[in-house]
């Protein structure tokens, strides 16, 4: 059985298999409100099986498996069809998402073509986290919206932090603009959260996708000077209570190597509700 690309008149379909894990499926959700659906869209959306689909791919920059309940032989029948409508010419940045799903895609791909072998990193356990509320124990910090009058110290912020938490120059090979435009879109839309101290953004948080009441925080980071100080608690915390105001649910994914994040979160009232696996390109 094929893979069939998905349309608008498949909407409702969409909607209620990704509406079986919001939390984990708020990144297709949010593409599929801003037209992921629409013809021209420069991202496809497949379905497996083709005439009621079960599982779906999203296949743009990131390849995004999403996956209801099914057995190993299911899984892999519809990973094969995906695969076939992908092709073996890599042209996405990142796979991510369910982390026995993306590893099965990612070993498959790998069969399929050269491209896809050449990865970066795997990061195969990156707990998924949630937070409804944060303890009344954790302290305030000065944590508000960033404005575009903070934007060149957010924009340096931002560089540091992609740099060091992806092991690669946002600003290098032309990305410049792109990465700038990012992050002006991030301010504008008042989704960068921070702390600025004399004119300077020393902790950031981004509402990075938001969709259905979730809100999946990424980009948090503290200046290195101000680490193992116990201020990344009260941050994050404070930036946790301030997206909840607008929010059902905040979650995330870290790095199960970050033992000092994945702390902080669980001291700001994070629970683990998934595990997430990202092969970097």
């Amino acid at each position: 059985m094929r893979a069939r690309a998905l349309g608008t008149r498949d909407a409702p379909l969409v909607r209620t298999l990704l509406a079986a894990d919001r939390v984990a499926n708020v990144f297709v959700s949010s593409r599929v409100e801003v037209g992921l659906l629409w013809p021209g869209s420069p991202a496809t959306l497949y379905g497996w099986p083709a005439d009621q689909p079960r599982h779906l791919l999203h296949a743009g920059s990131n390849l995004a498996p999403v996956f209801g309940p099914c057995d190993v032989r299911e899984r892999d029948q519809a990973l094969r069809a995906f695969a076939d409508a992908i092709g073996t010419h890599r042209w996405c940045q990142a796979i991510v998402g369910e982390s026995g799903v993306t590893l099965a895609l990612h070993q498959l791909l790998c069969q399929r073509g050269r491209s896809y072998a050449t990865q970066r990193e795997v990061r195969a356990r990156q707990p998924l986290m949630t937070a409804r509320a944060v303890p009344a124990s954790v302290p305030q910090a000065p944590v508000r919206q960033v404005t575009m009058d903070d934007f060149d110290s957010y924009f340096d912020a931002a560089v540091a932090m992609y740099t060091e938490e992806v092991g690669v120059d946002p600003l290098s090979g032309g990305g410049r603009a792109g990465y700038r435009a990012h992050c002006q879109s991030l301010v504008h839309t008042g989704r960068a959260w921070g702390i600025v101290t004399d004119g300077r953004v020393v902790f950031k948080a981004d509402v990075g996708v938001s969709c259905g009441g979730v809100a999946q925080v990424q980009g948090v980071w503290l200046a290195p000077h101000l680490r193992g100080q116990g201020l990344a608690a009260p941050a994050m915390g404070t930036a946790t209570r301030l997206i909840l105001e607008s929010h059902d649910v905040v979650s995330l994914y870290v790095n199960d190597f970050n033992t000092r994040a994945v702390k902080t979160y669980l001291r700001t009232g994070f629970t683990i509700a998934g595990e997430f696996a990202t092969v970097l390109y």
